[in-house]
């Protein structure tokens, strides 16, 4: 199933349960598959134009009058284009809004570089008051999104619309802000976020032929950082590399340094995009460019067990 499809028929069911969600786009429910729920809750569906500032503006005036409004776009034009009217209206005044940012990083392909964000992260993580989450496939998404109506807090959701993939079964329960162990390992962990965990477990795979057994902890929430997990798994390997759809700068590799460096100093390193300008391309192609492949994450962990 299709991301922004799982996403449609949760929130459906979430806008029944619940008459204060309210949906908010920039000109885009047809790219982003919200149409049904404006024939559904015509009431609470708000077209707002291509106008992503004066949207998030809208839905902190209604989160402040007890809705809870979610808003869509591409990721670069609700985390850099929105950036002010986030930090300010939603992050400083303690307003709760659900930002849903569409095809983050390397997942714009087409689109290319004016659709293409590898600094959101880093954004909205020096932001208070917002939650970051970053799920892997249709089945964590539609676990994570009836948390995310509920908690306390401004949430930056980092969605690919149309990835259909499935990686969890159905039956896996996941919690907001907890890592989930995928496999257990004691050579090397490996920490991934996002569409890069597909990755990360071809590599668990191809290094486990080398004889190296390496943990995957899959972290959907970047922020807050389940802490107790990566010190857990560091502990226990004492080499971390991190997995990430997003610049070196500020995201996940980012966290988990600031806390490994403060609590549990570790040997780490990181596959992420390196100071590298966006381009139009295949999903493929750009994993391949950007270094995000597989084949890559498998020769810095062979590299980190090897300077151990």
């Amino acid at each position: 199933m299709e991301m922004r499809k799982q996403y449609v028929a949760t929130m459906s069911q979430l806008m029944e349960a619940n008459d204060k969600i309210v949906i908010l786009d920039a000109d885009l429910a047809a790219a982003g598959g919200t149409k049904p729920l404006y024939q559904q809750y015509p009431s609470r569906a708000i077209n707002c134009g291509i106008a992503e500032a004066n949207m998030t503006c809208i839905a902190v005036g209604l989160a402040a009058y007890g809705y809870v409004p979610f808003v869509h776009s591409f990721a670069p034009f609700v985390s850099r284009r929105t950036f002010d009217q986030i930090a300010v209206s939603a992050s400083y005044s303690n307003q709760k809004i659900k930002v849903v940012a569409y095809d983050p990083g390397i997942y714009a392909t087409a689109n290319g570089g004016t659709h293409m964000s590898f600094e959101d992260v880093a954004a909205m993580r020096a932001l208070p008051n917002v939650v970051i989450v970053d799920p892997t496939d249709y089945v964590q998404l539609g676990k994570l999104l009836p948390q995310i109506v509920d908690v306390d807090s401004s949430v930056y959701l980092r969605m690919p619309r149309k990835l259909t993939d499935k990686f969890f079964d159905e039956e896996t329960e996941f919690t907001l802000g907890k890592a989930t162990t995928v496999k257990q390992g004691s050579d090397v962990s490996i920490v991934a976020t996002g569409i890069c965990v597909y990755d990360a477990m071809q590599a668990v795979e191809k290094l486990a032929e080398q004889g190296i057994s390496a943990e995957l902890i899959n972290v959907h929430t970047i922020k807050p950082l389940d802490e107790q997990a990566i010190l857990n798994t560091a502990s226990k390997t004492k080499a971390v590399l991190t997995v990430e759809n997003h610049s070196v700068h500020g995201g996940l590799y980012g966290a988990v340094c600031e806390l490994l460096s403060a609590k549990l100093p570790t040997r780490c390193d990181a596959i992420a995009v390196f100071d590298k300008v966006s381009q139009v391309g295949k999903l493929d192609d750009l994993k391949r460019d950007y270094n995000l492949t597989a084949d890559d994450i498998v020769a810095k962990a062979v590299a980190l067990v090897k300077a151990k």
